[in-house]
């Protein structure tokens, strides 16, 4: 990405990432890690809906189509959605990680305009990590995986521990998180959020 701050680029200390043992298998769909996520959850009826696949390494692939409710100008994606939807994918890379992390930093260049109605295809890899300290970049193309750019994001996500949600989050959806009687759906609602 040109002209990415300084804030942006890994310290010279930093070290290739490790994807962790536990981590999903490249293909395998990451799924939903809240019903209630704006990016990638069901529960909400203008949400991306985005799709992420656990890659090789430490990348990931997702796709999500722009929905009418996504319009900025007539017919093309708002800047603001397509920002999120490289967000969702960047703060997906965290599964691989096994980390618990919130985004620090984003920045985004708009290539082109993506029309309403277009699947979005992203990748996205994490490039470096630095303590608490996680880089990461992402591309987003239209009409599949080799079309044009259309969007694309460095970022830095930053290690949290779960108290980070517990603490600032709404009560009565802390609460209906934890009280969540699925253990499996529990744990995952705190494990990964952008």
């Amino acid at each position: 990405m040109s002209g990415t701050s300084s804030a942006l680029r890994p310290p010279a200390d930093a070290v290739a990432p490790v994807r962790h043992p536990d981590a999903p298998a490249p293909g395998e769909l990451l799924g939903a890690h809240y019903d209630q996520c704006f990016g990638c959850g069901g529960g909400q009826p203008h949400g991306l809906h985005l799709e992420a696949r656990a890659g090789d390494g430490v990348r990931i692939t997702a796709e999500f189509t722009v929905q009418s409710a996504h319009q900025g100008a007539p017919g093309l994606a708002h800047g603001g959605v397509l920002a999120s939807a490289l967000d969702e994918t960047l703060g997906s890379l965290n599964w691989l990680l096994r980390t618990i992390a919130v985004t620090g930093r984003l920045e985004t260049d708009f290539v082109r305009p993506v029309p309403v109605g277009t699947v979005l295809y992203l990748e996205a890899e994490v490039t470096a990590v630095a303590g608490r300290k996680i880089y990461s970049s992402a591309t987003g193309r239209i009409g599949g995986p080799a079309g044009p750019v259309a969007v694309r994001a460095d970022a830095l996500f930053v290690e949290v521990k779960v108290d980070h949600f517990v603490d600032n989050g709404r009560p009565e959806e802390i609460r209906a998180a934890m009280d969540d009687p699925d253990q499996v759906r529990r744990a995952r609602a705190f494990e990964v959020n952008p």
